[in-house]
């Protein structure tokens, strides 16, 4: 096995990454791709990939990111929706093993990959990440919520048309180029993630220079996608994204809340679902996290995990010190409902104050 910074990667490593995770039958979700991880490591520098081979041949890869006393992290830990090592069939070492392997004391993971062979085992806190299939076309799709949602598409669909009476003709772009239009999602999201008293993402530096940087990024198995919804010439609500040839991850979609009451986040998934279909993706994987939205539009879902391996020693002390309390005090608020429900009522009260809408997103 060697270690190696992405960017040190030959161009037939990269390209046995891609077939690999190609042959794996997982769906093909970019945030497993090399370029992904390439991408994190120009704007963090520990980021590190371990190689295996055999016969003179890379038959596995395992990103991370490597922190001070040897705490390993998920590649893009917090933002990025799946996560994992890329293995051939019948390679799989031990979570321990890896993580000597890796001069690892830990490793921590958030949206942990389901069928990780490396990981089998591992204790973690499942959780539902919604998806929606859209591989037999858009219409039977939109049949589907008219028998699943059939309140929701209804209302939607009607205040779209409100919207384009209103305020002027509904215009949408799956793939918008300008970068203006990306700064404008980024300023909405920052500023709804102060309305509702959440962590600002894109204050971080490194989280928005990622994104700038996926956006100008056109790779088969990772590109980033701009989808805005316009009404005249005005853009009211906008998604960015990450694709691959058969699966969107949606992360970041946000809208102009003058424009709450047309619902426009939720005409804007609407015209993805059908733009993606037509692109022949087939399917939109919404991430992990509990809305109203994603349980209207979800066809089905796949299960990540949240959580860590450690190995025995005082670093894994360390780590597991100063992450598992906080970790379990999540956990422990998201599994009594009614607990979890009134901070979601603190937090949409809190919205409501500051000027915003909850429950949309």
């Amino acid at each position: 096995m060697q270690i190696v910074a992405p960017g040190e990667l030959a161009a037939r490593e990269v390209e046995a990454w891609r077939e690999l995770r190609g042959k794996s039958g997982a769906p093909e979700n970019p945030f497993m791709g090399p370029e992904f991880t390439q991408a994190v490591a120009a704007v963090r520098a520990r980021v590190r990939v371990a190689v295996w081979w055999e016969d003179g041949e890379a038959v596995g890869f395992f990103p991370y990111e490597k922190g001070p006393f040897g705490h390993g992290r998920a590649v893009g830990l917090g933002v990025s929706d799946c996560q994992g090592a890329v293995l051939r069939p019948g390679l799989a070492p031990s979570p321990r093993s890896l993580l000597r392997l890796c001069g690892l004391s830990a490793w921590e993971f958030d949206n942990l990959e389901e069928g990780q062979p490396a990981f089998l085992g591992v204790a973690g806190e499942a959780f539902a990440s919604p998806v929606i299939d859209v591989g037999d076309g858009y219409a039977a799709y939109e049949d589907l919520l008219r028998v699943q949602s059939p309140k929701f598409l209804k209302t939607t669909l009607a205040k779209e048309r409100r919207l384009g009476r209103q305020v002027g003709p509904v215009r949408f772009v799956f793939d918008e180029r300008d970068p203006a239009a990306l700064r404008t999602l980024m300023e909405w999201k920052s500023a709804q993630y102060r309305r509702t008293g959440r962590r600002d993402r894109f204050a971080k530096e490194w989280i928005s220079g990622l994104v700038r940087h996926l956006h100008a990024l056109r790779e088969p198995g990772c590109s980033g996608v701009l989808s805005v919804l316009y009404a005249g010439e005005r853009p009211i609500a906008a998604h960015f994204g990450l694709r691959s040839r058969t699966v969107l991850s949606c992360w970041f979609p946000s809208y102009d809340p003058e424009f709450a009451k047309f619902s426009p986040g939720l005409v804007l998934h609407l015209r993805m679902a059908e733009a993606a279909a037509d692109a022949g993706i087939g399917m939109l994987d919404l991430g992990r996290g509990d809305a109203e939205y994603k349980d209207a539009l979800k066809t089905g879902e796949l299960t990540v995990y949240e959580g860590s391996v450690t190995r025995p020693g005082l670093r894994a002390g360390l780590h597991w010190l100063s992450h598992e309390p906080t970790r379990r005090a999540h956990s422990y608020i998201r599994n009594r409902p009614a607990l979890a429900a009134r901070g979601r009522r603190a937090l949409n009260r809190l919205a409501r104050l500051r000027g915003g809408v909850a429950g949309q997103p």
